[in-house]
């Protein structure tokens, strides 16, 4: 592992942010670890003895497998669908497989980097952990996914080491979260079961209010695009609606959209691209104009919850599946039926949680099971679609939900079959190149110009602040480029 790689891996360990997927917050700087193995001398060894294992072979095995992630929610999805499930402990810390094998379930808080520093910690002293203790499987979010899938970091096993062969066995997965779970060289090195289009989630009486129709494909209609949001927004705010709760609402949007990642591979200069800046300008004008609360500042706060209540003026949020199945629907105290979705006013993805399997696990076949398991199998995701109302990374599957409003209605939103317009979003998503650095500078970029949306400093303070609190957290960093 190279000094610079393992500078970027224990970047949780010194520092604090808030971001993430599943309504859960997420954030990550200096070099640190034991020498040895940080430049990978004993831990290659180890690493590469554990990796080489053939998954379908008869070789014996650890009796734990331990696996990191930050809340229950790939645990409850395995034991929904992993055949090998015998039952699960009272306290949901350890699942007892069929054959006497324990996966023990470390959970660490994504809020304040806790996840990230714990993890981090672990695949440090991998190389000398004992068997049992072993990180076998653990997951990254798509802010994060990249540090990890790193090739020289090393910590996320390629698939094709497990006998998995992405081309074949996962042939049915969106092709852009295969290419966000690959590493530079395009191995692939870990997969998700989900799929992450974002929507745009309105209020029917609000949309009724306004504009004397609550249905889907003429709302569609009028925020189709930026260009007609905005005109939209206006009609909004006439009748005394938001058309968004907060400036940090629309950033995914813009920051799905950058042309160049934040920080290529080997370099030291930070480049702001042209759409980030796009967004600031954008969210100073809508603010402006009274398009957005200025009282809501940022996201996975107290107000900006509030903001998704029965009180709220507030008429759209822009989520993926999770975000209303797991932020919107509970900070709702209305009756069901009163949201509906319809298309974005451009293509979007948020979130998604990759399974990677670790260096160094003395498990590689049950590994290869759970991930085929979780992510390949249809039937499986179809039941995971299903049971807790999730995108899944099956297009074939997915597809048909699309076409089947009885089988995949929504309670919540009414019995609107949201599959119809999450299914056409997934198709054209084109990721943005991503970096090591992503989620920092997401959470940091937004962190600056929030200061200076609520006029506590002006526009070149923002952008010095920026520059400072990225430096600290990425002390590699020697130079940061704005666009002209």
């Amino acid at each position: 592992m190279k000094k610079k790689v393992v500078s970027i891996l224990l970047a949780a360990i010194v520092a604090a942010g808030a971001a993430g997927c599943g309504g859960s917050g997420g954030s990550d700087a200096k070099t640190g670890g034991n020498a040895d193995v940080a430049d990978g001398s004993e831990a290659g060894d180890e690493a590469d003895a554990g990796g080489s294992r053939d998954a379908g072979t008869d070789a014996d095995e650890g009796k734990v497998i331990n696996i990191y992630s930050w809340n229950n929610e790939f645990s409850e999805r395995l034991q929904a669908v992993y055949p090998q499930v015998k039952e699960t402990s009272s306290d949901g810390t350890v699942t007892y497989l069929k054959d006497g094998t324990e996966i023990h379930w470390v959970i660490n808080p994504n809020q304040d980097g806790v996840y990230q520093q714990k993890l981090d910690e672990a695949l440090l002293n991998q190389a000398d952990a004992a068997a049992d203790d072993k990180v076998d499987i653990f997951l990254s979010e798509t802010d994060y996914v990249f540090k990890y899938t790193d090739a020289d970091a090393d910590v996320a096993m390629p698939l094709t080491d497990l006998g998995i062969d992405p081309e074949k066995d996962l042939a049915d997965q969106y092709e852009f979260t295969k290419v966000t779970a690959s590493d530079v060289n395009g191995v692939q090195r870990g997969s998700t079961w989900q799929c992450c289009p974002g929507l745009l989630v309105y209020r029917r009486d609000i949309a009724e209010d306004v504009f004397g129709t609550d249905d889907p494909e003429k709302i569609g209609e009028k925020v189709k695009d930026w260009d007609t949001i905005k005109a939209t927004a206006a009609e909004l705010k006439e009748k005394g609606y938001y058309t968004f709760s907060s400036y940090a609402d629309t950033f995914r949007l813009y920051g799905n959209s950058i042309s160049q990642p934040w920080m290529s591979a080997g370099e030291t200069v930070l480049k702001v691209d042209q759409k980030i800046m796009d967004w600031v300008s954008d969210s100073k004008e809508w603010l402006d104009a009274g398009y957005l609360n200025k009282t809501v500042k940022g996201q996975w706060n107290d107000d900006w919850n509030k903001a998704m209540s029965t009180e709220s003026k507030v008429f759209a949020f822009l989520f993926p599946a999770w975000g209303i199945d797991f932020t919107l629907k509970p900070n709702w105290d209305g009756e069901n039926g009163a949201w509906a979705v319809t298309n974005p006013p451009q293509e979007y993805n948020w979130g998604g949680s990759y399974i990677h399997a670790c260096t160094g696990t003395d498990n590689p076949k049950h590994v290869k099971e759970i991930i085929l398991a979780l992510t390949a199998d249809a039937d499986n995701l179809a039941k995971i679609s299903q049971d807790y109302s999730e995108f899944t990374n099956a297009r074939s599957s997915m597809q048909e939900a699309a076409q089947n409003d009885d089988l995949y209605p929504s309670e919540f939103l009414g019995g609107q079959n949201a599959y119809k317009y999450f299914a056409p979003v997934a198709e054209n998503i084109q990721m943005a190149p991503l970096s090591a650095y992503d989620q920092g500078c997401v959470e940091l970029i937004q962190n600056a110009f929030s200061d200076y949306y609520q006029g506590q400093v002006d526009f070149d303070k923002a952008k010095a602040n920026f520059e400072t609190a990225i430096k600290e957290r990425y002390p590699e960093i020697t130079e940061i480029q704005w666009p002209e």
